[in-house]
């Protein structure tokens, strides 16, 4: 079980989980919105992308989070974390300065932004109490790159990632690494390929690294949240995530 190093104030459980749904259904819209401002659909980007980039896309991807699991946590002791907003602009700024150059630069830039969003994860461990230098909340932090992604619309997928666990262990977390990192390059391999469009590669890049920073902390919000109102109100992991499920589902009903 993660540990609690700070209990913050005990939460209400109905009016928490309706928090988190909206939370979880207003994830990702941005993302969308600024492909289709590009004028490209979201399954035709990874074809702009040469095959050589292509075909080292996933192992360049489980690469930089392997490396992103070491930077981000060192980074902590020297930067502390920082509100959302402010995180959502220094994100946008390297995109921008990864779209700069197009597939290059952008290349370039991948590690650094997977850091980046792997630090923005551990500090909203932080915030809901959850000490982000264990082994097990760091095991967490990986697994929210496990959602569907902004680009997806499989709820199924992206709330059973909450629910996914493994025995803790250095091998462990290399094999989620591993299995998640396939999912997370298709979401980067695009925003490789909006990057390299001729002129609006900055202006892509910026947007979409704005658009993820947003998706991913409000997926880690999601995530860790649930993981403490489990602990507060002593119920199983998984009867939360069913609950949250219930919630989102009643929130798509209200729309109708």
């Amino acid at each position: 079980m993660n540990q609690i190093i700070v209990v913050p104030d005990p939460l209400n459980p109905e009016d928490e989980l309706e928090r988190l749904a909206r939370r979880y259904k207003a994830a990702g819209g941005m993302g969308i919105q600024v492909l289709n401002t590009l004028g490209t659909q979201a399954d035709g980007l990874l074809n702009r992308l040469p095959v050589a980039v292509q075909d080292q896309l996933t192992e360049a991807t489980r690469a930089a989070l392997t490396q992103a699991l070491g930077a981000a946590s060192r980074s902590r002791g020297v930067v502390p974390d920082q509100a959302e907003w402010l995180n959502a602009t220094v994100s946008a700024a390297m995109g921008a300065a990864g779209g700069f150059g197009g597939l290059p630069t952008a290349l370039a830039e991948l590690p650094v932004t997977t850091t980046l969003l792997l630090r923005v994860i551990e500090g909203v461990a932080e915030e809901y109490g959850f000490d982000a230098s264990t082994a097990s909340v760091r095991f967490d932090c990986i697994q929210v790159f496990a959602a569907a992604g902004p680009l997806e619309h499989d709820d199924g997928s992206d709330i059973a990632f909450l629910s996914a666990r493994m025995a803790l262990s250095g091998a462990a977390m290399q094999a989620m690494i591993t299995r998640i990192a396939p999912r997370l390059a298709v979401v980067l391999g695009q925003k490789l390929a909006a990057q390299t469009v001729p002129v609006l590669g900055a202006a892509a890049g910026a947007a979409i690294n704005f658009s993820y920073t947003k998706y991913y902390t409000d997926m880690a919000h999601v995530h860790f949240g649930l993981r403490r109102l489990s602990v507060e109100a002593d119920q199983p992991h998984e009867a939360m995530v069913e609950r949250l499920r219930t919630q989102v589902l009643a929130l798509k009903a209200q729309q109708k």
